[in-house]
This record gives structure tokens, C-alpha cells and sequence, in this order.
């Protein structure tokens, strides 16, 4: 069982993670591969020996892959920082993904507007016609 003060700290840690990386990619990373991301979470093991860094990009499936390639190529280079910068004995390995929760949440909202549309609008929710 973890206690509840690793469990904050973790917390806090994975914050400071994701603000730090956040800042490398908006203005220091030279790679043409890396397009429009940002850093939408960043979730640190129990140990906080690995972190699963969640990235939005902006474009398509084909831009997200080059992003991906490029930050999959600066990993070193962001450990290193996040180990100077937040003085770290151990920085987490780092693996990052691509966020697709905001396309997942607008078709969804997508389909619901599309059921709204077609639902006849005397009957009650919960009542079959």
C-alpha cells in the first residue's frame, strides 16, 4: 500500500514534469519533425523510475507519427534538463504518446448532437415509442 505522502509527492513531481516539458518543447527543441505539441499529461510509475508523457499535436495522423519521431529522438536531451532543472538523482525514462482525447471527446460529441437530431422530441427519455 502506498502512503499517502509518496502518493502527493508523485503528484506534484508528475506536474513539475509535465510544466518542465512543456516549457523545452515550446522553445527548445530545433527539430523540424516536432510540430504544434503540447504537453497535455504526464504520469509517473509507483517507483517514478518511468513517465508516460501524453502529447496533443496539432495536424494529422502522418504530423503526430514526425512529432513523435522527433521527440522520441530529443528523450536524452529532455531527461537531462528535467534532471538539471528540477535536480533530479534519477530522472524518469520517458515515454511519449499521442493524446487523442480531444478527437475521441468531439466525435463523441459529434454522435451525441447526431442522436439529439434524430430523437422524436415528444418522448420522454427512458420511454420507448
Amino acid at each position: 500500500m502506498e502512503h499517502r505522502g509518496q502518493k502527493y509527492r508523485r503528484g506534484r513531481l508528475s506536474q513539475a514534469i509535465r510544466e518542465e516539458i512543456e516549457t523545452i518543447l515550446e522553445g527548445e527543441l530545433g527539430d523540424p519533425r516536432i510540430g504544434l505539441a503540447s504537453v497535455s499529461s504526464v504520469t509517473l510509475a509507483e517507483d517514478t523510475r518511468s513517465a508516460r508523457v501524453m502529447v496533443s499535436v496539432a495536424g494529422d495522423d502522418a504530423e503526430a507519427e514526425r512529432t513523435l519521431e522527433g521527440l522520441a529522438a530529443a528523450r536524452n536531451y529532455v531527461r537531462h534538463e528535467l534532471a538539471e532543472r528540477l535536480r533530479l538523482r534519477r530522472p524518469p525514462e520517458l515515454y511519449f504518446q499521442i493524446d487523442r482525447a480531444a478527437e475521441l471527446e468531439s466525435r463523441v460529441e459529434q454522435l451525441l448532437g447526431r442522436a439529439k437530431k434524430r430523437a422524436p422530441k415528444n418522448a420522454e427519455p427512458g420511454t420507448e415509442n
